[in-house]
């Protein structure tokens, strides 16, 4: 399903003093501010969930008004070749891309068709990704290697990023793929840290935390 994050509200006016609002749904930056990777941040509250790669949009164009015209038909063409239509659409991309989504407007009464009334920028490639795995399992026991991967986490505003890792047992490390074994039995909750560099645009530190069990 399609991260549930509204973008504001696009008025797309069409000819024939037709107004569509269309509301655009995409994955949203909601990762939770991580402090620097010290004594401080071991403290800090947990971060957030996950936020694997979001392929899935909505749009919503249910706003629409045109009374002299009566009713409308809306045809999406999605970018990749794909064609929907409704008033409200979801899609799923097979792959992290750049799109443009296309608006054709139907007029039924008329026969005319308004074509490519409005363009939308579907950017899946400058979205945030914050995912990691743990294996073998999140529940293991004392002293056992567990590998922890950060998979195709990413900031892509970030001209470099550096993945840490606090394991929440007073140890860190390094690196998109580490193994770690805590000592210990007790509740972890993992936390691994996108730290980006430059430029402006570029959020200095996003962080998520997956809960590990180590029983003795």
């Amino acid at each position: 399903m399609p991260f549930a994050a509204s973008f504001s509200p696009v008025l797309v006016w069409l000819r024939g003093a037709l107004a569509v609002v269309a509301l655009l749904s995409m994955p949203a930056v909601v990762a939770a501010q991580a402090t620097p990777t010290d004594s401080a941040a071991t403290q800090a509250a947990a971060c957030g969930p996950l936020q694997p790669v979001e392929l899935c949009v909505d749009f919503d164009a249910s706003r629409s008004l045109d009374p002299g015209a009566g009713p409308l038909e809306y045809r999406w063409n999605m970018g990749d070749g794909t064609t929907l239509t409704g008033l409200k659409i979801t899609h799923c991309y097979a792959t992290r891309a750049h799109y443009q989504v296309v608006l054709d407007v139907v007029v039924p009464a008329t026969g005319e068709v308004r074509r490519a009334e409005k363009t939308f920028d579907v950017d899946l490639l400058r979205k945030p990704v914050l995912n990691f795995s743990v294996g073998p399992a999140l529940r293991v026991r004392a002293g056992q290697a567990v590998a922890f991967d950060a998979l195709d986490s990413v900031l892509p505003d970030c001209q470099s990023v550096v993945v840490i890792w606090d394991f929440r047992d007073g140890f860190t490390q390094q690196g998109r793929r580490v193994e770690h074994s805590f000592r210990k039995p007790g509740h972890f909750p993992v936390r691994m840290s996108l730290r980006g560099y430059g430029p402006g645009a570029c959020a200095a530190s996003n962080c998520v935390s997956q809960e590990v069990i180590v029983e003795p």
